[in-house]
């Protein structure tokens, strides 16, 4: 990994194997997640999204449909994300466009089929990139994409109490 990576205390830096399963399930505590069950329909006003059957779903409009922003939507408006992925390193560099095509491809995929899996910005961040996801299953996604197409090296840090996954992934110079 290129340099030191500072944390936020409450992290525990894991390997993927490591990560508890409880990471990646569905958390009582995450206040953007919708309580209890919404009237069905509804409707996100700002982006379209159906709560259909319990889950948010990519579906035509209903008539008469109740209205509440999505979870995605809130977290895109207050600008908090429940995902940070960090891109470093030399290869970053060398290859930045066709990094970040592969990072918004596998969002647009996720978001096609999960409507409340976004990525928020792709932002210039000390000499990287840092992505921003609703979701911290998008975060993890992007950041196996990344090592699966590009190698490099892939570090997640998890912090339970606020449903928060950092994602960091780095690779060196490309050889030449």
């Amino acid at each position: 990994m290129t340099g030191p990576v500072n944390f936020r205390a409450g992290f525990r830096t894991m390997h993927r194997d490591k990560l508890p399963k409880s990471a990646f399930q569905e958390r009582v505590q995450d206040t953007y997640k919708t309580k209890g069950k919404l009237p069905e329909p509804t409707v996100c006003p700002t982006c379209g999204a159906v709560y259909h059957k319990g889950r948010w779903q990519w579906l035509p409009e209903p008539d008469q449909a109740h209205e509440q922003v999505c979870p995605a939507c809130h977290r895109v408006h207050d600008q908090l994300p429940a995902g940070y992925v960090t891109l470093a390193g030399g290869f970053l560099a060398q290859h930045r466009d066709e990094i970040l095509h592969l990072v918004r491809n596998h969002g647009e995929k996720a978001k096609a089929e999960h409507p409340l899996e976004r990525i928020i910005a792709i932002v210039d961040h000390d000499g990287g990139v840092m992505v921003t996801t609703t979701d911290i299953h998008l975060a993890r996604g992007i950041g196996e994409a990344l090592e699966h197409a590009y190698q490099g090296e892939l570090e997640f840090h998890y912090n339970d109490a606020e449903n928060l996954l950092r994602v960091h992934w780095a690779r060196g110079a490309a050889k030449s």
